[in-house]
């Protein structure tokens, strides 16, 4: 077994359809919007097949690798083991398993703990929830959206770029945003959309506000897409509640890293 960097889509496609859900935001990354921002690795056998995939995409002001996989043995860490010296400096991670301490004699590293894959499996659920105010946003609301996500969500992954896709919905209360929704990857092409950057406002939270906003934006991804997720962290129960509500059921688990160089 070898590793080896991938530059053809139709093979990486291939792989990752293994399982979309899993794989959902590689697979948005394939994109042309997106993939000029990405490095690719696999390893490989003498025949050339690959029995894992791990992802840079470097779009946002920390790099994050993207090291996901459910196939028995471990491929994977082989992979992370070989690649590790040309990893960046400082970078988040998301991995299946129990695979942060493959980085831990060159890398200081910071658990934010396991986290969940959700799916929009119920996609009719969508459509039992009012959006009446619900509106889309553009990118005329670049500032006022900045505001809500600094007073209620000051440490996201935000890309200000992702406004001229269309995909950000969000709830007025005179001229300030205090409801969001938007997506951290999309792709017509490849027809997927994962959900993210959702928050209210902290004075208007309990109101259903959030699952609104993600029900508006999940019924306009849906005629365009056919998968949806999300990631959202193991431990927030309201979250969680929310999207079930809506549809969406938890498809796997992973953890999420923060990467610095020693």
């Amino acid at each position: 077994m070898k590793a080896i960097y991938l530059h053809s889509k139709q093979e990486i496609e291939a792989y990752l359809r293994r399982d979309t859900f899993l794989h959902i935001y590689s697979l948005g990354d394939l994109d042309d919007f997106f993939w000029q921002y990405t490095t690719w690795y696999a390893l490989v056998n003498d025949q050339q097949e690959i029995s894992a995939i791990a992802l840079i995409y470097s779009g946002i002001h920390v790099p994050v690798l993207l090291a996901l996989s459910e196939e028995p043995g471990d491929d994977l860490g082989e992979l992370l083991q070989s690649i590790s010296h040309l990893l960046p400096r400082h970078f988040y991670a998301h991995l299946s398993g129990d695979r942060a301490p493959i980085f831990e004699r060159d890398y200081a590293i910071h658990s934010f703990g396991p986290h969940y894959k959700m799916a929009l499996i119920y996609k009719e659920r969508v459509d039992t929830i009012d959006i009446s105010r619900v509106i889309p946003l553009t990118v005329s609301d670049l500032p006022a959206l900045q505001a809500l996500y600094q007073a209620s969500y000051p440490v996201n992954s935000f890309d200000p770029r992702m406004l001229e896709t269309g995909y950000y919905y969000g709830i007025r209360r005179g001229s300030d945003i205090i409801s969001v929704a938007g997506i951290h990857v999309y792709s017509q092409r490849y027809k997927v959309a994962a959900l993210g950057n959702v928050t209210t406002h902290p004075e208007f939270r309990g109101q259903g506000l959030g699952t609104a906003v993600c029900a508006k934006l999940c019924q306009a991804l849906l005629h365009t897409v056919d998968h949806i997720g999300l990631n959202v962290k193991a431990d927030n129960m309201s979250a969680i509640s929310a999207y079930r509500r809506l549809g969406f059921e938890v498809v796997a688990e992973y953890g999420e890293y923060e990467m610095k160089l020693r």
